[in-house]
């Protein structure tokens, strides 16, 4: 009787038989998905086992490390570990996020793919110059390449699983982070344990991640999201230069994090690394929950923020997550003021009993970090990211000297102590950022147009129409079409920052008469003036859009638009209704495209496997029949094996 295979067994068997499958047909994107979407339980589960699992590799690593070969080696294996976790941001290139928030998909995942590889292609090669800068030995240089080369694959494999992300379908990502992390934990243990070469580990891990991205997460993200347009030239390149702002800003913000471990690098011995780090994992613990619970709800948060009438509900989500935060920080000190530092003491064989109040100050520096991760990827879902790098670059300033300063008097206390001061500024510069992008959409009404705005709503059409209308007051009780009022024609703008910056400006104050960029559609007597603002069709041509100067009322003045063919404003909100109309059509026409190749996938592999049902049963008999005439005895129907061996025997009897 066979045995019967456990859960993870039957699993793995099944997933070697589809890949294998798949190999065989030399397709990927061909397959038919299995997993459903939208699973909002599983992606909260799965997320926080991959979350949890990625967060606890570096922790975990350096425990090994510091058990099997010494506090000495483990403060090496730390540097070049937060070296590759900045460089790793770089890989990145802050995508994630603008991905997973790319609710229309005006990038196809293909140019998400390329734009991942060349970014990784870029920090294997930035982090190999810093340690030929830095002047490494080969035994240190080795490590570092071994580490560098695992996180280059982790940012790659993120840029798979925010696909996964992006067809509502995270747990599978959460799954292949977890697959991936605890493989790597597991190798690297077990060959440090039987080497003590931590050389050889390093390299491992490395070369264990990478076969998990080929045989887990690459296949899955393909088998399981709908097959991607071609890749663009164009649009890789557009991707890249949107994206640099957020690049520039996650990247100064892990090299404002990790500054004071660069300081201690040129003045402190290794073992100061050690202590340092391992301080700073339960911090990292907040940072990495607070996360867990965010993630998730990205795309969520980025449809709320795209419906006008829903936007408090964002408001109250920031409140709600820094109202976690603050509670998951006096929760973590309070287990680290009763049980925590004999823990770490006895995990690292270690004393930490000297460092119980930097401990608290680490913790509570974790706690700044944790809403300051959340602010800046709040700040992206509303494609403002722009205004906060010029925020990075201040800070960064103030993470130089700081550190310098503090770390040159005090040492490893000053390293802590100078990380919480620059967290807090930074933080501090966020939220006056934060109320100051909110202030002004409640003030105007309406989302104010921006650069980054203007570049999504006018694809590749460079005449496409550019405007914000604004709804016409009927206050003051005059036909905008029988307005005597001299009128002036409106000019286009030149280029499309010079319509950003006048679109963000609003109207003057004076109301006179401002030429701004503006191609009308053609309306019928139904006096309705369709502005285009997130794209459209161009103007008839002739078409005059004139606006007016008009008499202040109770000492406001008023801007009016008007048009030849007596035509009105629309309103931003009328104009966002319709665009995610249309965005809701073309998903709907997409799902529908996606059910009918589904079938067609279908039929066509019921038709092959009916073939090769055909094709075996034809070789079968053409066997029989040729086992036949060799003389073999093949058990055909009685009757025929029978006339068969009578008419044959006179052939082998023997005379006498």
């Amino acid at each position: 009787m066979a045995r019967k295979q456990n859960l993870i067994m039957r699993i793995t068997n099944e997933w070697w038989n589809r890949l294998l499958g798949a190999v065989s047909e030399r397709s990927l994107s061909d397959q038919e998905e299995q997993y459903a979407s939208h699973r909002t339980r599983r992606d909260f589960v799965c997320t926080t086992l991959g979350v949890g699992t990625w967060g606890m590799v570096f922790p975990l690593l350096t425990i090994v490390v510091t058990q099997l070969v010494g506090a000495e080696q483990a403060g090496m294996f730390s540097m070049a570990f937060i070296t590759g976790l900045v460089l790793m941001f770089l890989g990145n290139y802050g995508v994630r996020t603008f991905q997973v928030s790319d609710l229309s998909e005006r990038y196809s995942f293909a140019d998400y793919q390329a734009n991942r590889i060349i970014t990784c292609i870029a920090m294997l090669l930035v982090g190999a110059g810093y340690c030929f800068i830095r002047g490494y030995d080969g035994s240190m240089f080795a490590i570092c390449m071994g580490v560098y080369f695992y996180k280059m694959v982790d940012a790659l494999a993120d840029g798979y699983e925010g696909r996964l992300q992006q067809a509502d379908k995270m747990y599978l990502a959460g799954i292949s982070q977890t697959v991936r992390s605890v493989a790597v934990v597991a190798l690297f243990s077990l060959l440090l344990f039987i080497t003590r070469n931590l050389v050889i580990a390093s390299v491992a891990m490395a070369v264990v991640s990478l076969a998990s991205f080929l045989l887990l997460t690459f296949p899955l993200a393909l088998f399981e999201t709908p097959k991607s347009r071609r890749c663009k030239p164009a649009d890789v390149v557009d991707l890249l230069k949107r994206c640099f702002p957020l690049f520039v800003a996650l990247f100064l913000f892990n090299l404002i994090e990790n500054m004071p471990k660069f300081v201690m690098e040129g003045m402190l011995p290794y073992e100061n690394q050690l202590y340092f780090n391992a301080l700073y994992f339960p911090a990292q613990g907040i940072l990495l929950t607070v996360s867990i619970i965010y993630k998730p709800l990205l795309v969520r948060l980025a449809e709320v923020w795209a419906d006008p009438k829903r936007r408090k509900r964002f408001d109250l989500a920031i409140v709600a997550i820094v109202g976690i935060t603050v509670a998951l920080t006096l929760g973590v000190m309070g287990v680290m003021a009763w049980i925590g530092i004999p823990i770490m003491s006895f995990l690292y064989g270690i004393d930490f009993e000297p460092f119980r109040g930097l401990s608290f100050v680490m913790i509570a520096a974790g706690g700044v970090t944790a809403v300051i991760d959340f602010l800046y990827q709040a700040i992206t879902v509303l494609r403002r990211q722009r205004e906060v790098t010029k925020l990075y670059l201040l800070t960064f300033g103030f993470s130089v000297f700081v550190p310098l300063l503090l770390i040159g008097f005090t040492g490893l206390s000053g390293a802590v102590l100078s990380y919480l001061i620059v967290m807090c500024i930074l933080l501090s510069l966020l939220v006056m950022e934060y109320v100051t992008i909110r202030l002004n959409f409640s003030r105007k009404g309406k989302a104010p147009v921006s650069p980054d705005d203007f570049a999504e709503a006018s694809g590749s059409s460079a005449a496409a129409t550019r405007i914000v209308a604004h709804k016409i007051g009927e206050a003051d009780g005059i036909p905008a079409d029988r307005n005597p009022t001299a009128t002036a024609r409106l000019e286009p703008a030149s280029s499309q920052a010079d319509f950003a910056n006048r679109g963000e400006s609003g109207f003057p104050a004076d109301a006179q008469t401002t030429a701004i960029r503006s191609e009308a559609k053609h309306a019928a007597p139904s006096r309705d003036f369709s502005t285009q603002a997130l794209g459209g069709h161009a103007a008839a041509p002739g078409a005059t859009t004139r606006m007016k100067a008009v008499t202040p009322r109770h000492g406001r003045p008023v801007a009016k638009l008007s048009d030849t063919r007596t035509a009105t404003a629309r309103s931003m909100t009328r104009l966002q209704k319709a665009r995610w109309e249309k965005i809701e059509r073309k998903r709907a026409e997409e799902d529908a495209r996606a059910m009918d190749r589904m079938m067609r996938e279908r039929e066509k592999h019921a038709a092959q496997r009916e073939e090769l049902m055909r094709h075996a049963q034809e070789r079968k008999r053409i066997e029989a029949e040729r086992a036949l005439l060799r003389g073999e005895t093949q058990d055909l129907g009685g009757g025929h094996a029978e006339a068969f061996s009578r008419r044959e025997k006179p052939l082998f009897r023997r005379k006498h």
